[in-house]
């Protein structure tokens, strides 16, 4: 990136800034039953509009794919009308969740009378600098309506038909509820430009969440002069313990590792414990081999997974730290719970670690240990997603300590605000 940005790309990000801020003043004044009939209005919107938005996915499918974008970004590209409809629905369930704005976070009566509270309350203008999943630019918006905030998005370019078709929808929707449509914005071009002066905007713009690969992640908390949520990448692992049922070993590790590749809580990482690997990984390598899944394993996997003929090669130094994307995963057997500790700290990246056993001692032990935004036991790594969890959509997956941590929702786009009620006190 260059270091100097465009001061036309600047004026024209700071006049976005400037009206989403109106916009923001006038989004938290709003009753939850305002928020909730706008969310509603923009779930039928883009449901009305579903031909329109598949339409221009395709233009995006085919500019990418001729560009020699990877199958897995295509993947997260690609909208078809059932994953519009989808989107939609998301919509409709954050209007069902309860509303953060104004819920009293603690609360007491002072010795001299004050009454005291810590309230939620909006965060005001949030920037969204993301890649190729126009899903996000949906989420963003409602989330961000129904926590009181104005969203300004920045998706990425390789999504950028369907991104002007979804933010056309939802404008034009917040539009005929009578509110303000500067609530959703979209910028559109200005290359990286763009991108650098949104998260330059200091003082415009409250808070800034990237959403995406390494790289970009990176870029934006280096560059950025706005505070930061970062949501990281998704090295996830699956431990097998030495008391794991087999069955369900293979299930999780099937699950986890090829439900979806594309997303950042597949699982990137296979640990089987040597008590185990006889009884387990047979019938997993097995597995494996059908899905088509390619394994980056030591001498003791790959001996297995060479007898179940499964695809495998030597693993690297940088195979274990590599978020793979793809029908590709790491695979080592480890001596016992303390080495799978011992090698998911130095390589994991703190989004979603699972353990498969029977052992409760085992469990509670890697629970407290494991450090991570989600620590699973006995599930697949997939379920760390805020819908699964019960929070509707999601802003992104937290990989960091403050503020916020896993999956976003509601509650963390909003700060708090301290009110202090007295009856003509003075210090």
């Amino acid at each position: 990136m260059s270091t100097t940005i465009d001061p036309v790309v600047i004026d024209r990000v700071a006049d976005v800034a400037r009206a989403a801020r109106v916009a923001a003043r006038e989004l938290a004044l709003l009753t939850r039953a305002e928020k909730d009939a706008a969310l509603h209005a923009l779930a039928d919107a883009v449901d009305t509009g579903a031909a329109d938005v598949v339409a221009a996915n395709a233009e995006d499918l085919e500019r990418g794919a001729g560009a020699g974008l990877a199958e897995n970004l295509l993947d997260r590209l690609r909208l078809d009308e059932t994953r519009v409809h989808a989107v939609a629905d998301a919509l409709r369930q954050v209007a069902g969740l309860a509303d953060p704005v104004g819920e009293v976070v603690r609360g007491s009566s002072l010795a001299n009378g004050l009454q005291i509270r810590q309230v939620r309350v909006p965060m005001g203008v949030v920037g969204m600098i993301y890649e190729a999943r126009p899903n996000v630019t949906v989420d963003a918006a409602g989330l961000a309506l129904k926590s009181g905030n104005a969203v300004i998005l920045r998706g990425g370019s390789a999504a950028a038909s369907t991104n002007e078709a979804l933010v056309g929808l939802l404008r034009s929707a917040l539009a005929g509820q009578g509110l303000n449509p500067d609530a959703v914005s979209l910028l559109s071009g200005g290359g990286h430009d763009a991108a650098r002066a949104l998260m330059t905007a200091r003082g415009l713009v409250d808070l800034v969440i990237p959403r995406g690969g390494a790289g970009l992640i990176r870029t934006v908390v280096t560059e950025s002069t706005v505070p930061v949520i970062e949501t990281g990448i998704g090295n996830c692992h699956v431990y097998v313990d030495a008391g794991a049922q087999a069955g369900m070993a293979t299930e999780i590790v099937l699950n986890s590792k090829t439900h979806r590749t594309s997303v950042c809580n597949a699982a990137e990482s296979l640990l089987v414990h040597r008590d185990a690997a006889e009884r387990v990984l047979p019938g997993l390598m097995a597995g494996l081999a059908a899905a088509g899944v390619t394994v980056h394993g030591d001498d003791a996997m790959n001996r297995y997974a060479r007898s179940a003929g499964a695809q495998h090669v030597p693993i690297s130094a940088e195979d274990d730290d590599t978020e793979f994307l793809s029908l590709d995963i790491s695979a080592r057997v480890v001596d016992d719970l303390d080495e799978a500790i011992r090698h998911i700290q130095e390589h994991s990246s703190g989004h979603t670690e699972a353990i498969v056993t029977d052992d409760r001692a085992a469990a509670r032990r890697f629970t407290t240990e494991v450090d991570a935004a989600a620590v699973l036991v006995n599930a697949s790594t997939r379920f760390t997603d805020g819908g699964e969890f019960g929070f509707g959509a999601e802003i992104g997956i937290s990989t960091q300590k403050l503020h916020a941590r896993g999956p976003m929702a509601l509650p963390e786009l909003t700060t708090t605000k301290w009110v202090v009620e007295g009856d003509g006190q003075v210090r």
